[in-house]
């Protein structure tokens, strides 16, 4: 394994705030009683609403289990988890969820290496939650080349196969620069669709997507049914704000920004399975922007409460 490879799956910051705490170990495979995370149901209901945790990381950071508590009056009954802040482990955010009455609709985790795979079978059972998604920060400067790309997804087949074999499902979350056109005339993320196994899943940012010039109806179109969630956010999606230094530019309530969501959520209505709610920044209260983006997808029927 080279050392860039190595640096890249055993990340353990997202964005410089959050680190990776303890597991404990629970063996290398799942019990034959493993509870599956929810899944939305395909026979004319809509898709599951939740929200992912890194929108609210600060007000975690200054008290966890209000903050929780919040997520759950405000109405949500399923977050998407990131990492918690140093000196809490997943076992213990894991309790937290629960105790707040909190359901796991998605886990975004890091790349393993190559032997500590197990880490991702930990995951899955502490928050009993079958989709793990490779949540792709920072860039991997491979997704400027077309072998680079080919070379990740030959990475990403490989922990899909651990996976599987484990009843796991992996999945993939983009930003801009996966819809960058490299010199052939395709995006990385084109290249990822016809190189990946059937069985990885795309979880569209619908904001990132837009930022990188291209709509996200159309993208949702072209790929079809690996396109199984969104992270659905909104705000001013300026082609400029590509800079990895952070702060971006504050995202809005769902349905204040630049983005067409109903020409969005129209798109979508096929092969989505849960709509993810998330703001990277914001400006203003986070769980008054979270309420409002609630409340607009649920009245306008684009995802319901599972």
């Amino acid at each position: 394994m080279t050392e860039n490879e190595k640096r890249i799956l055993s990340s353990l910051d997202r964005r410089h705030f959050l680190k990776m705490a303890g597991l404990g170990m629970l063996g290398a495979t799942l019990p034959g009683g493993f509870i599956s995370c929810a899944r939305s149901d395909k026979s004319g209901s809509l898709p599951g609403l939740s929200m992912q945790l890194y929108t609210v990381r600060n007000e975690i950071a200054a008290d966890l289990e209000g903050t929780l508590r919040r997520l759950a009056d405000i109405g949500f009954t399923h977050v998407e988890t990131a990492f918690w802040p140093e000196g809490v482990s997943h076992r213990d955010g894991a309790a937290y969820l629960k105790e707040a009455g909190l359901k796991v609709s998605s886990i975004h985790a890091e790349l393993p290496e190559e032997t500590e795979p197990v880490m991702l079978t930990e995951l899955a059972e502490l928050y009993e939650c079958d989709r793990l998604i490779w949540h792709g920060w920072p860039e991997d400067p491979r997704y400027q080349t077309r072998e680079g790309t080919l070379d990740l997804a030959s990475l990403y087949n490989k922990v899909s196969d651990y996976l599987q074999a484990n009843g796991l499902r992996f999945g993939l979350h983009n930003h801009w620069w996966e819809f960058r056109t490299l010199e052939e005339g395709i995006t990385p993320w084109e290249l990822l669709h016809q190189e990946l196994n059937r069985e990885i899943f795309f979880q569209l940012d619908i904001y990132w997507v837009a930022v990188a010039r291209h709509d996200p109806a159309s993208i949702i179109r072209q790929f079809g049914s690996r396109v199984e969630m969104l992270h659905v956010k909104d705000g001013p999606a300026n082609p400029d704000d590509v800079s990895a230094d952070e702060p971006h530019e504050p995202m809005t309530a769902v349905g204040q920004g630049r983005l067409d969501i109903p020409g969005i959520m129209k798109a979508a209505r096929e092969h989505v399975r849960w709509m993810v709610l998330e703001m990277d920044e914001t400006d203003g209260n986070p769980f008054d922007l979270l309420d409002q983006s609630l409340h607009y997808m649920l009245n306008n029927r684009f995802a319901g409460l599972k």
